[in-house]
């Protein structure tokens, strides 16, 4: 049986997308699949699978060697178990930049387009067989969208993903701004996670001027209940940098709605990343950062020192 699987740290498309690829293949195409996870799901993600009423999908550490599998929402080696060389992959679908790194055993179907959410693309790809999708499939497109939009907010956004959510929640008889809310109300409710949890939850791994970073982001509509903890946060990055292999740690607190991130500055190399990154200045143990949304499109490509 074929493995769907997006990036370790699962959020809401990586969890989300999965199971709709997992449906698509084996309702459809009569291709027997099922969707796993490489991790436990943020709050968010699990929030969506209960409003839906969809199973949370078997967590898996690592893949068989010859196990067919169609990776979604991520192109990365760094992101995917350290089995992925020994697998037979079958597909990527993503909507983020090609890293490389990945060896196929056989030419394999990819697709990758500019695009804010992995489920927008696999909607695209079901073309008319999305109308055939249950309630639950649907609204796990639905969610997956909100979600890496932040609600349209994103500047990854398109005038197609927007589309897309608006279709689905009309078909659906759903309020985006109410259903939206109530996701991001599960996605700032971080009081159960240890910082290093926290650290890790919605990170990726990037190589800046010869300096290995863990860049993490927190999308909250409650950002003092994470900066009341930076001074722990900030402690608890020596730790996890070191553990990861990284150099240092990067936390962005994203506030949704104020659309700015705050970004925690613990040392001088922090400091001198921001300021020669962002054109500002920093004076304290933190610097606001207006606009700036998305890792994808506003932090990861400004990064230098």
């Amino acid at each position: 049986m074929i493995q769907v699987f997006g990036h370790k740290a699962p959020d809401t498309d990586s969890t989300g997308s999965p199971i709709v690829w997992a449906w698509y293949l084996t309702e459809v195409k009569g291709t027997p699949a099922k969707p796993v996870l490489l991790g436990e799901p943020n709050t968010e993600a699990a929030f969506v699978l209960r409003h839906w009423g969809l199973d949370k999908p078997e967590i898996i550490a690592d893949i068989e060697p010859g196990a067919e599998v169609v990776v979604v929402d991520t192109n990365n080696p760094a992101e995917l178990p350290a089995g992925i060389h020994d697998a037979k992959l079958l597909a990527i679908i993503d909507h983020h930049m090609l890293v490389g790194g990945l060896k196929t055993k056989t030419p394999i179907d990819i697709t990758i387009r500019p695009l804010a959410c992995t489920a927008t693309l696999m909607h695209d790809l079901m073309g008319a067989d999305a109308a055939r999708a249950p309630r639950a499939i649907k609204g796990a497109m639905l969610s997956c969208i909100l979600s890496d939009t932040l609600e349209f907010r994103s500047p990854t956004t398109t005038a197609h993903d927007r589309a897309v959510a608006e279709a689905l929640a009309a078909d659906l008889g759903v309020t985006i701004a109410e259903f939206a809310a109530a996701m991001f109300a599960a996605k700032s409710d971080v009081s159960s996670f240890s910082d290093a949890e926290l650290l890790r939850m919605d990170s990726k791994e990037y190589n800046v001027a010869g300096k290995e970073l863990r860049v993490s982001v927190l999308e909250t509509t409650a950002p003092q209940v994470l900066l009341d903890r930076k001074a722990s946060l900030m402690d608890s990055m020596v730790a996890v940098a070191k553990e990861d292999g990284a150099d240092q740690v990067l936390l962005f607190v994203i506030d949704i709605l104020n659309e700015e991130a705050t970004l925690l500055v613990p040392n001088d190399l922090v400091k001198q990343l921001a300021e020669a990154s962002f054109g500002c200045t920093v004076t304290g143990d933190t610097v606001v950062l207006p606009g700036v949304m998305s890792r994808k499109k506003q932090i990861i490509p400004s990064l230098k020192l």
